[in-house]
């Protein structure tokens, strides 16, 4: 059976994390009216690669330059309206949504916790070496996991997140298409070349 209009992928996500938000204190910071959820396509269909990506868009602290060598550094600036965006979260379809349901959720978690506590622009920072995932890829994992059941233990609306039992074909079938958000990365822009501008 055909559903009305074609599927706001974008919509959707943005809705259900919000909603992880709103239920658990471990993503309060988070304010999604700041965060542009997008999606990529993937060249090959295959669970192999990349699923989403979170893309910081201000450097360490939330500030907007860095120095990289002898060079200052900004990032191209991303509105939606006159909404400055802080994040960009961006999924590759079909590969994220041919997941099984749980991984679906896992990849979304794991996306949003990199998003810094201060909920400015920055990435959450880790001590050490490894400052995206901590020393240990295995902790980080196991806390998404952890965050996964506990968000399912407060028995979200299954309309916020029933979408995600579905492959790609299978809503694309149902809604006769996938539409969404696409947005280029931004590009880190040389200080010097803002000025001459």
């Amino acid at each position: 059976m055909l559903s009305k209009g074609p599927f706001d992928f974008c919509r959707a996500m943005t809705l259900l994390c919000a909603d992880i938000a709103a239920r658990l204190d471990e993503f309060s910071h988070i304010r999604m009216e700041q965060v542009a959820v997008a999606f990529a396509q993937t060249r090959r269909r295959g669970s192999h690669g990349v699923q989403a990506k979170l893309t910081p868009l201000r450097f360490e602290n939330g500030s907007l330059v860095t120095t990289r060598g002898s060079r200052r550094w900004t990032l191209q600036r991303v509105y939606c309206g006159d909404r400055e965006m802080l994040y960009i979260l961006t999924f590759y379809l079909p590969r994220f949504l041919d997941l099984p349901f749980r991984e679906k959720l896992v990849t979304v978690f794991h996306e949003l916790y990199h998003i810094s506590p201060a909920f400015d622009g920055d990435i959450r920072r880790f001590s050490g070496r490894y400052h995206i995932h901590s020393h240990r890829q295995k902790e980080f994992d196991r806390a998404v996991e952890r965050f996964v059941d506990q968000y399912l233990a407060t028995d979200p609306p299954p309309e916020v997140y029933q979408f995600l039992e579905h492959q790609f074909g299978t809503l694309q079938e149902r809604y006769g298409g996938i539409v969404g958000l696409k947005i280029p990365i931004p590009k880190l822009i040389p200080l010097d070349e803002v000025r001459s501008a």
